[in-house]
């Protein structure tokens, strides 16, 4: 192993932020100064940092006592994609290429390889850079669960213990005043929160992107339930979900964002909906943020550690443009480019929805 061509290396965290994104920091940077007498170069809020010229080496004292802890030390922005990078002109916001002032730091500050921590968006990016010549590792991150190439992504079980929680509190409460409770979850245009804190919370009704719902079926099945005795219902609904004759449900649009769309609003709506076609009292709420934010899990924990020391790993190696990956009980490495070929989606046919199905959970489909 020949550790010598790699003396600096920095380290981002780009999109939102998600439960783990520490472990990853530490998971890299211990056995990076440790084993392997690197610098570690921090590079603050992301993308949109490399592009402004914002970073600082990571010290020991930094990366002490964070493998449990929230959000990111080194900050981060879902606004800064170096390749559609919002600037004010002369007419508002513009978009502009800065993909050249990212190389120019990356050379500036002397790096010799880049670890990039991020989702679908931060992946594509870290494409694009590493066929400009930079020399790119990436590891997985977002709670939606949504890239094709790994098993599963951290910070998805966290998100998905804080929804499940989430649902079991709703019952009490539903069943003591007789109503019907909707849930709205994170995971834009996968439904795998929705999905997985539905089964594990025993939410009646299931309301996935991949399968657009009928309203008829969501109604007769709150009606069936609040006939036959059990007086309540809970809807858990991905904030993707859609009714199959009509549009995503969108809170706003964000032109500084690659993808502009802001989900938000189909929980209010199906909530809505059902008291007006059904009468009975329904009740929304939001999880929002919540999901993404507070001490990641242990299994958390533990795969971002994998992940990041896996990651120093390739890097020292020159292993170049590939991402840490998840494979059954084994974290190996996959190309960039083929672990953004596509998304990971749910499948509508697949054993855990048949599961679902089995034990009486409606998706809004019969």
């Amino acid at each position: 192993m020949n550790t010598k061509k790699i003396k600096r290396l920095g380290i981002l965290t780009g999109g939102g932020d998600c439960p783990g994104l520490n472990a990853v920091i530490r998971g890299v940077a211990k056995p990076a100064m440790n084993d392997y007498g690197l610098t570690i170069v921090g590079i603050e809020d992301g993308f949109e940092g490399f592009v402004e010229g914002k970073m600082r080496e990571i010290s020991r004292d930094d990366i002490a006592g964070i493998i449990g802890q929230g959000g990111t030390i080194l900050g981060t922005s879902n606004k800064g994609d170096p390749f559609h990078y919002p600037t004010e002109g002369m007419n508002g916001v513009e978009i502009v290429d800065a993909s050249q002032r990212v190389l120019k730091h990356y050379k500036g500050w002397g790096l010799d390889a880049l670890i990039t921590i991020g989702g679908d968006g931060t992946m594509h990016i870290s494409n694009k850079l590493a066929e400009l010549g930079m020399n790119i590792v990436g590891v997985p991150k977002t709670i939606d669960n949504d890239l094709d190439a790994t098993d599963q992504t951290f910070g998805f079980d966290t998100a998905l213990s804080i929804a499940t929680e989430a649902i079991d509190r709703l019952h009490t409460t539903a069943s003591a005043h007789h109503r019907v409770m909707v849930i709205e979850v994170m995971g834009r245009y996968a439904g795998w929160i929705a999905l997985q804190a539905g089964l594990a919370g025993g939410a009646d009704i299931i309301l996935l992107p991949e399968n657009p719902f009928k309203w008829e079926s969501v109604m007769r099945r709150v009606i069936e339930r609040s006939t036959r005795g059990n007086r309540y219902s809970i809807v858990c609904v991905a904030e993707g979900a859609k009714a199959a004759d009509e549009e995503i449900v969108i809170k706003e649009t964000d032109v500084k964002r690659t993808d502009p769309i802001r989900f938000g609003g189909i929980g209010e709506h199906v909530g809505r909906r059902i008291t007006q076609e059904t009468g009975l009292e329904t009740r929304t709420t939001i999880l929002g943020h919540l999901q993404r934010g507070g001490s990641p899990t242990a299994f958390d924990r533990v795969l971002a550690t994998r992940y990041g020391t896996k990651a120093v790993e390739l890097a020292v190696n020159g292993e170049f443009g590939r991402m840490v990956s998840l494979r059954g009980l084994n974290v190996t490495s996959v190309a960039i480019k083929d672990a953004i070929s596509k998304q990971r989606l749910v499948p509508v046919d697949g054993e855990i929805v048949n599961t679902a199905r089995a034990v009486g959970t409606s998706f809004g489909d019969e």
